[in-house]
């Protein structure tokens, strides 16, 4: 199995979840959230999956970074297979589609994107909440290659599993891909930076904030017991941290 950060960089986020890039001149004067946003791309041997899909931040030459890093590794958009959604806002579902001259386009054409279907119905509830882009959103379920999710639990695959566990949003689900002896978690939103396992905190940022705090507990338990590889969406430094 192969783990490829995705790293569109660090950033500083307002109340009105705006984002502004951390740069060595404003670093230390620009105020709000410090955060990166870092979607993966695990590759094994029977598909190449992306697990959430970033800002759609753009580098100098107007290329995503997504699409430049994936570039650089000699990965095509056509080449994933499938594409993990843990939550809906967003900061994790921009680069699924590519806005042209005509509309839209996936921008993954040939991967299934899995949504969970009670997430959505979340978003569509709370039109006044900055957190998410409801025009990105509205092109992301027009889709064809939509898979909508309705269970709590279950498997995507023989190697990748799910499970909605709330926490950050009502309905955020976490994954698990397994391969031979390898286990990568995602727990998004709920285990974004590695202090969040050092500082055992429910922040108000959360839906249910003590939910999140204590599956991080339970998740940092089984880490340790499974030599889990974790991923952190939001880490400013690492990417990913192995038990």
């Amino acid at each position: 199995m192969k783990i490829i950060p995705l790293k569109e960089g660090n950033f500083s986020t307002s109340k009105t979840k705006d984002f502004t890039l951390l740069t060595d001149e404003n670093k230390d004067i620009v105020k709000g959230i410090k955060m990166s946003v870092t979607p993966f791309l695990i590759i094994t041997e029977k598909d190449t999956i992306l697990l959430d899909a970033g800002i759609g931040w753009k580098n100098e030459d107007g290329k995503t970074v997504i699409s430049a890093i994936l570039e650089q590794e000699n990965i095509s958009p056509g080449q994933i297979t499938k594409v993990l959604l843990s939550h809906l806002h967003k900061d994790h579902i921009e680069t699924v589609i590519t806005r042209t001259e005509d509309g839209f386009e996936p921008t993954f054409p040939n991967a299934e994107i899995y949504i969970q279907k009670r997430e959505l119905g979340f978003a569509l509830e709370n039109r006044g909440n900055f957190s998410f882009d409801f025009d990105t959103l509205e092109k992301l379920i027009e889709l064809e290659n939509m898979v909508w999710m309705d269970e709590d639990k279950g498997s995507i695959t023989e190697e990748i599993s799910f499970e909605v566990v709330g926490g950050h949003t009502p309905f955020m689900q976490v994954f698990w891909i397994k391969e031979g002896k390898e286990i990568v978690f995602y727990g998004a939103d709920n285990l974004p930076q590695e202090s969040y396992l050092k500082y055992h905190l429910a922040y108000k940022s959360d839906f249910d904030g003590r939910k999140a705090m204590e599956l991080r507990l339970k998740w940092q338990k089984e880490a340790i017991e499974n030599h889990w590889k974790v991923l952190l969406y939001h880490d400013l430094n690492k990417a990913v941290i192995e038990f």
